[in-house]
């Protein structure tokens, strides 16, 4: 039958009653959250937030707030443990909101961009309308904010420091994101009336203008040269000054940014092969993403390697899958499903990615990592979501959950095996813009 039956409901509801574990679920869930409910404490247990190799320096944890900047976050506490080594420096933060600024500005030309490159394109097909859908959202992928550094360089937090739109961006990206729609539809009108191309980029750069008068307003205007004054850990004070934010980044942060390699762990596809994402980007004149995909033993590989060596590793996972919030822990069996529902995880990392249910969705640090006999059990991560979240804002995933959910590591071309740099001259495969390879780290 096609309907849903009052006799099936009544079915459902008699062998619902019958099962005293199933009251016992409806009483201790109705009122908490899976996740501190139905914690497995035999799991949390095994798993202290130890580890046989960590870095050395633990600077203050940073705090993304409500906002989706994750990816920026991750990439500049990266780079700041080099600089509060070098310096001797007990803290130190690079200003996010500083790259934020210019990553919306590049987002809405990127998006202009695209909307000129598909004026012939059906509105109501599937790429003008996913174009359209999130044109100006807080995530991105590593290569981005490359382009980015690369190209604006970065400043220290107190040079450019948090807004309240910084810190909770969605009306800020709710007026934009409104902006842009307008102006695609004005962009393709005007081509559909017979303007010319070049007519067409003047109404854009016109268009630019509105979207960066709504970003100063909203976050003031970013500095074009600074002063770096710190004191390092032996009270001696220190200070470089009128430095361009590219001066900056060039003389102090000293990390070439382009040397640095996605790696992506995609079982749907062939390993040891190049791959892009077609329209994700960014900074015009960079280009798109690329990556190189890997086993996932080769990952963990790799990304251990350079941990012990002394380096951390940027990585993109699906942080909200399995996830006991309350110790920190990230583990498959962390919060038991399966004791208050009769359920279980079934697909594949392959499945999850052809059927929608998994994705990277959340950047963060690797930190650590805990070897026991030879083998890894278990990695320590560093978040941006303040200390009250996880163990002083550090995180614990097991090596089964990197498995299954962690999809993507940065890595220097010093730290990979020729064979794999190798793989970045190959012509990539061009995946659709909609892939989950695609996907936004927020």
């Amino acid at each position: 039958d096609k309907a849903l039956s009052p006799g099936q409901l009544s079915r459902y509801r008699d062998d619902f009653e019958a099962s005293v574990r199933n009251r016992l679920a409806t009483l201790t869930l109705s009122r908490e959250a899976y996740s501190n409910g139905l914690e497995n404490r035999y799991v949390t247990l095994q798993h202290p937030a130890v580890f046989s190799h960590k870095l050395k320096i633990n600077p203050p944890i940073t705090n993304q707030k409500s906002s989706g900047r994750c990816w920026i976050f991750a990439c500049l506490n990266m780079l700041r443990l080099k600089m509060m080594e070098e310096y001797k420096l007990e803290e130190l933060e690079l200003s996010q909101p500083y790259v934020f600024f210019y990553d919306k500005l590049e987002k809405a030309n990127w998006f202009l961009e695209n909307v000129l490159s598909t004026l012939d394109e059906e509105l109501d097909g599937r790429v003008v309308q996913y174009l359209l859908t999130d044109p100006i959202n807080d995530g991105g992928q590593f290569d981005m904010i490359v382009a980015l550094l690369e190209k604006y360089g970065v400043v220290p937090k107190d040079a450019y420091p948090e807004t309240f739109h910084t810190s909770n961006s969605r009306e800020m990206d709710t007026l934009i994101t409104s902006r842009l729609r307008e102006f695609a539809k004005q962009l393709r009108q005007a081509h559909a009336d017979g303007c010319s191309r070049g007519s067409l980029r003047s109404r854009k750069k016109e268009m630019l203008e509105q979207v960066h008068r709504i970003m100063v307003v909203s976050l003031g205007q970013p500095p074009e040269k600074v002063t770096w004054a710190f004191y390092d850990k032996d009270k001696n004070f220190h200070e470089f000054r009128d430095l361009t934010p590219q001066e900056f980044y060039r003389k102090h942060v000293r990390v070439d940014c382009t040397r640095l390699v996605s790696l992506i762990n995609d079982p749907r596809n062939e390993y040891m092969r190049k791959y892009t994402v077609k329209y994700l980007g960014n900074v015009a004149e960079a280009g798109g993403v690329r990556y190189v995909n890997l086993s996932i033993d080769d990952m963990k590989q790799l990304a251990s390697r350079t941990i012990q060596a002394g380096r951390p590793v940027w990585f993109g996972c699906d942080v909200g899958k399995c996830f006991a919030r309350g110790v920190g822990l990230l583990d498959p069996q962390a919060i038991d499903l399966k004791a208050a529902f009769d359920v279980k995880d079934g697909m594949s990392k392959a499945d999850r990615l052809r059927y929608g249910e998994s994705a990277m969705t959340h950047a963060m640090l690797l930190t650590g990592v805990h070897v026991e006999d030879g083998r890894v059990v278990r990695w320590r991560v560093e978040n941006s979501w303040g200390e009250s979240s996880g163990v002083k804002g550090y995180l614990t995933l097991t090596d089964e959950w990197f498995s299954e959910f962690v999809y993507q590591i940065v890595l220097d071309k010093d730290d990979l095996p020729q064979r794999v740099v190798d793989v970045l001259d190959q012509d990539a495969v061009v995946l659709p813009p909609w892939d989950p390879m695609g996907a936004l780290a927020q």
